[in-house]
């Protein structure tokens, strides 16, 4: 297999990287509960320490981000034929890294603090040029951490309602619960920044109660461009408000006060960690009751209002006609059919009165004549 050119690896290096290039070199790394040390290929890029298998390989196998450096102490006096050993404490682990060179172990050490402390350590055995090299690395790396000018901080997301579990009976008499940061949650430092880990969506402050009593605490876990950093800062209460423990304190009079205080300072790249709620996205139709029918509604139908012919006038004699003489021992039944117009049935009560007043007119002639004929 035909091998890389160095230029090669160098390049994509730095395009998964996207860190520059400080220091490099072979050395031994091990953690403390491990009991030999494994060779690797290390560069040292911005604040994070890769590790390769070899100076061939392009993409890291391992990486120890330094910004979580607590301190680097030598484990042996320095000797000049002897190996150096450094032990790197993390946040949730220990490191230890070897060196067969002790001269190239003092150079580790001076890069390695001066990236993480931003200031170049002031007992280094370097050569001059080393120290001019250094310093040039320091500028680089304040540099590299500088935000531009024309970048404005973005606008902080509303906050979702606070849930009803974040406070807690364990608060001190000088916050009452008003004053309490809608970010406060009791829970222990672990507890937060597992939160924090699993959630960064929510935010990257939370504000808890701190291990000695009536004190806080504020666990910020800030992305950098070697990966997320968690850190933790105890807040002292006093009889004026509270201190903020920093290598020059600060006093803020609220706990508000002391979260705006880290949001300015982080240039508004981290807010205050508030779970969100859920909320529905669907839109269920139930089905209607069986009484319900959710068809369209159809055009009522008026029915038409029933008129009666008119009547065309008739001679008087037509309506006086007689009509066919029932059979003797009949009833007169009425025709069920007729419409039941009250004109009409006038006019017929006026045409039946009349034929009964013919009739016994005509039966009162027959019996007169019958009288006279008899005389």
């Amino acid at each position: 297999m035909m091998s890389v050119h160095p230029r090669v690896v160098h390049k994509r290096r730095a395009t998964i990287t996207a860190l520059p290039l400080y220091y490099s070199g072979h050395l031994l790394k091990k953690l403390t509960r491990e009991k030999d040390f494994k060779q690797y290929y290390a560069e040292l890029r911005g604040a994070t320490l890769f590790l390769y298998t070899d100076d061939t390989q392009d993409t890291y196998i391992e990486k120890l981000d330094l910004e979580q450096l607590k301190s680097m102490e030598l484990e042996s006096p320095y000797q000049r034929k002897a190996s150096t050993i450094f032990i790197l404490t993390l946040h949730t682990e220990e490191v230890q890294l070897k060196m067969d060179n002790p001269d190239t172990g003092e150079e580790w050490r001076g890069y390695i603090l001066t990236v993480v402390r931003k200031e170049i350590p002031s007992k280094l055995e370097l050569l001059p040029g080393q120290m001019l090299r250094l310093q040039e690395v320091l500028a680089e790396e304040r540099k590299r951490n500088i935000p531009a000018p024309h970048q404005t901080p973005p606008p902080l997301p509303p906050l979702p309602p606070r849930p009803s579990f974040l406070l807690s009976t364990s608060f001190s008499s000088s916050s009452s619960s008003k004053d309490m940061p809608e970010c406060f949650f009791s829970v222990t430092r672990l507890e937060a920044e597992q939160m924090l880990e699993a959630n960064p969506e929510y935010g990257g402050i939370i504000l808890r109660p701190s291990t000695l009593a009536n004190n806080y605490a504020l666990t910020l876990r800030q992305p950098t461009s070697s990966g997320p950093v968690v850190k933790n800062y105890r807040l002292t209460t006093t009889n004026s408000g509270f201190v903020i423990e920093l290598d020059n304190p600060v006093t803020v009079s609220s706990l508000s006060d002391a979260v705006k205080y880290f949001i300015e300072k982080t240039e508004y790249r981290l807010y205050p960690y508030m779970e969100s709620q859920p909320y529905d996205t669907c839109i269920e139709v139930s089905p209607p009751p069986k009484c319900v029918s959710i068809t369209s509604p159809t055009t009522k139908t008026i029915p038409k209002a029933h008129v009666a012919p008119m009547q065309q006038s008739q001679p008087k004699e037509a309506l006086l006609s007689t009509p066919a003489k029932p059979g003797e021992g009949e009833y007169v039944v009425p025709n069920d059919h007729k419409p039941d117009d009250p004109n009409l049935k006038l006019v017929q009560l006026d045409g039946e009165l009349q034929r009964i007043l013919k009739l016994r007119r005509e039966n009162i002639y027959t019996a007169n004549s019958d009288e006279k004929v008899t005389s």
